[in-house]
């Protein structure tokens, strides 16, 4: 994953959203399950297109929550391929918050989501050669 704390990863961002009230806590701070879930469908949106179809995750691991969201933030969800096998991915994601406000950004959480590759029936698939 990306070792500066400080410094947002190159590229573009797989998902940028807003943190909105409904994502929020009963102590009014954003749900971990919800950045979870984005972080999810960032390394998924990855998958699918390394592995040319459909693809599940089937393990999460090293979740990290780092710092926390505040409803209003734009949150930036970067996802790189750590490991290609012959069925599954290994998916490094990363998550940034940048207030409303503000120019600067924050990683608050990171993760490496496994998926494997599946065909229409829910089996197992090759991952096609680049």
């Amino acid at each position: 994953m990306h070792d500066k704390e400080s410094q947002m990863p190159d590229g573009i961002p797989v998902i940028r959203t807003i943190a909105m009230p409904a994502d929020t806590n009963p102590s009014g701070d954003i749900f971990g399950g919800w950045l979870m879930s984005q972080m999810d469908l960032a390394a998924g949106n990855v998958a699918a297109r390394r592995s040319r179809g459909r693809a599940a995750t089937v393990a999460v691991e090293a979740m990290s929550f780092l710092s926390p969201v505040a409803v209003g933030d734009e949150v930036s969800l970067f996802a790189n391929i750590a490991r290609v096998g012959r069925t599954s991915l290994r998916i490094e994601v990363e998550a940034w918050r940048r207030a409303r406000e503000s120019e600067q950004s924050t990683k608050v959480t990171e993760a490496v989501f496994t998926f494997v590759a599946i065909d229409g029936e829910g089996r197992p698939r090759a991952i096609p050669a680049e």
